[in-house]
């Protein structure tokens, strides 16, 4: 850690407990991805076991999103009070009470009830994990350990499509007999009690962030902390080089968002909602919450379908190790403005392929075996550009952009926009799929993407290799120009 000086000349970390404490923070991650992902093999299964239409079933797949959004707000503003490390222990406890829950539930309202309570876990840890890892990291390699989260969320989902495949396969469907009399989408979402359980225990051993210590007043404890992650730092420079870009003599809060130069919300708060909400309307979470159903409407069998979410699984995660070695070198802003592009190109093609489709009985599209491939592949294209640019560049903008005096603040607001968004999504979808038809709902989603691309172009600055105490103050010496310019 230390100042960016020190930083940019190679300074000395205990890289082994950095990465530690990085991976233990991702596991919540690794939980968000595999709760957002197991709904995806259940929907059928659960629309006969618990007799809902259309919408109540779409409710039922987006209810989640609602706990989200409340999780996500709720849990930045409580890390700001309490510290990080007590409200993931939290988050850990509700993503196992959620995992039994959903798989008991004999009705929509009782599994509406556990899977918001997983919400409020997903939106949590969408949130903190970032957030903690930015905290702890040195400069020169935040980047990577923040795109940890994603690639963690990434292999949490492709675990998820695995794991209902399997299941689905032991048994013979989502909706059959599996073990104990029970039936196979229950199993589907009580796997998940063992990850949530080393989560849980895992959190028990790390260490409170040293900026939160530093907010709190635990000047001692920050110090310790530091020490722990860096053999050449100087902690006691360090706490004071923190305290500079906290507000003296009051803890961070909600309020703090609103800039005391102008009386209105922070410039870079609206950023960051520009970049939350921009991650969701380009449509990826219809790809991983509703993959099945989408390529069955596209004419391919359940099984095939359950498949193919295993590919678009394995070339998410294949590609968010792109980020992750990219992230750091060539920064940012420019894999935001590749993604958006590619994005926006492959759900041209898909709204294309779709869109000039025949339609066959009770609706369904034929593709020929070629266009099929093609959608295939433009699909799994759309995927690979989301996966190393949006996907994981979005959180580690989110958790290292934000001044520390509002950075909970900000990521609360921020995170409850990005689940606000995805629920928008996730619920339009089952709609404008019925009334708009694939190639229509792609060809929105693709002109979000050239959207995003102008928002990165003329709104994101580069952060790459600056030090959060920097980034800070910059912050706010932009601020007070702007106010003098105004």
């Amino acid at each position: 850690m230390g100042n960016s000086g020190n930083e940019s000349q190679g300074e000395s970390y205990n890289l082994l407990r950095v990465i530690f404490l990085s991976v233990v923070a991702a596991i919540g991650g690794f939980l968000f991805g595999f709760d957002s992902g197991v709904i995806n093999g259940t929907v059928d299964a659960l629309q006969l076991a618990f007799n809902s239409d259309a919408v109540g079933t779409g409710f039922n797949v987006a209810s989640m999103l609602l706990g989200c959004a409340a999780g996500a707000f709720f849990a930045g503003n409580l890390a700001d009070k309490f510290g990080r490390k007590p409200v993931m222990i939290a988050t850990a406890a509700f993503f196992i009470l959620s995992a039994w829950g959903s798989g008991i539930s004999g009705s929509s309202p009782e599994f509406v009830l556990f899977r918001i309570i997983g919400g409020l876990a997903v939106g949590a840890a969408s949130i903190l994990a970032p957030a903690y890892i930015s905290e702890i990291a040195p400069a020169k390699i935040r980047g990577s350990l923040a795109t940890l989260q994603q690639l963690m969320i990434v292999i949490g989902l492709f675990a998820a499509f695995m794991s209902n495949y399997w299941l689905a396969g032991l048994s013979g469907g989502a909706s059959d007999i599996l073990w104990g009399g029970f039936q196979t989408w229950q199993w589907m979402f009580w796997v998940e009690i063992v990850p949530a359980s080393i989560f849980l225990i895992s959190l028990l051993f790390i260490p409170e962030s040293p900026r939160y210590l530093v907010a709190a007043g635990k000047n001692d404890e920050a110090k310790a902390v530091l020490t722990s992650l860096s053999d050449s730092v100087d902690a006691e420079a360090k706490v004071a080089d923190i305290k500079s870009t906290l507000r003296e003599g009051s803890k961070p809060s909600l309020k703090d968002v609103i800039s005391s130069y102008t009386g209105k919300i922070h410039p870079i708060v609206w950023v960051g909602v520009g970049l939350a909400a921009l991650q969701q309307f380009t449509g990826i979470n219809v790809i991983f919450y509703y993959g099945a159903t989408l390529w069955q409407a596209a004419g391919f069998t359940e099984a095939d379908a359950l498949l193919t979410n295993v590919i678009s699984g394995s070339v998410n995660v294949i590609f968010t190790f792109v980020a992750i070695a990219l992230v750091d070198r060539l920064g940012r802003k420019p894999l935001l403005l590749i993604g958006s592009l590619g994005q926006a190109v492959m759900l041209g093609a898909l709204a294309y392929i779709f869109g000039t489709a025949p339609t066959g009985s009770a609706d369904t599209l034929v593709l020929s075996e070629t266009m099929g491939t093609y959608a295939l592949l433009a699909a799994n294209a759309y995927i690979a550009f989301f996966a190393f640019s949006w996907g994981p560049v979005m959180w580690v903008m989110l958790g290292e952009m934000f001044p520390n005096k509002f950075r909970g603040a900000a990521l609360a607001i921020c995170g409850l926009v990005q689940w606000g968004s995805n629920f928008t999504i996730t619920m339009t979808f089952p709609v404008m799929l019925t009334y708009l038809g694939l190639g229509f709902s792609y060809g929105i989603y693709a002109t979000f993407g050239l959207i995003a691309y102008f928002f990165v172009k003329f709104f994101i600055k580069e952060t790459k290799g600056r030090t959060l105490e920097d980034m800070s103050r910059e912050s706010e010496e932009d601020e007070r120009k702007a106010n003098e310019a105004g």
